[in-house]
């Protein structure tokens, strides 16, 4: 299965702020950290705080942190929601009617009971169990460095 970079973002951001639970990280330092633009950074967190999954602070001493801690957070319910309206395969979407083997299709059944497999997978892991800390003050680019 291969995930959005929507969804890869997503991952490494609330893996990043699973590794220091106490900070308020701003969006300019998570964008200039992981090199995205705010602007999708935004829709992620935005995305992210309506579940539940993180709360945002304006202001001095704001900024975005972890709602609950990373071990109730279960990486299947990330990825369900980090990836939601993207269908595994075309025909899972709400348009198959350009299958021409709808019906008929031994395919399918399989694919979603491996889906399910691959997310029943992920719920046996928290947040917590992949939760990074920079090694040093350059963060994540100073550890891939090390690499």
């Amino acid at each position: 299965m291969r995930l959005t970079s929507f969804t890869d973002y997503g991952l490494r951001m609330l893996m990043r702020m699973a590794g220091e639970p106490e900070r308020g990280f701003t969006t300019a330092a998570l964008a200039a950290e992981f090199g995205l633009s705010r602007h999708h950074l935004t829709k992620i967190l935005h995305r992210l705080a309506q579940a539940g999954h993180v709360t945002t602070r304006r202001g001095q001493g704001g900024g975005v942190t972890l709602a609950r801690p990373a071990g109730d957070i279960r990486l299947g319910a990330l990825v369900r929601l980090l990836e939601q309206d993207q269908p595994l395969v075309e025909c899972f979407g709400p348009d198959r009617s350009d299958c021409t083997l709808d019906g008929h299709c031994k395919l399918k059944s399989r694919l979603r009971r491996a889906e399910a497999a691959f997310l029943a997978d992920l719920d046996r892991a928290t947040l917590a169990d992949i939760a990074f800390t920079p090694q040093s003050a350059g963060g994540v680019a100073a550890h891939q460095a090390l690499a």
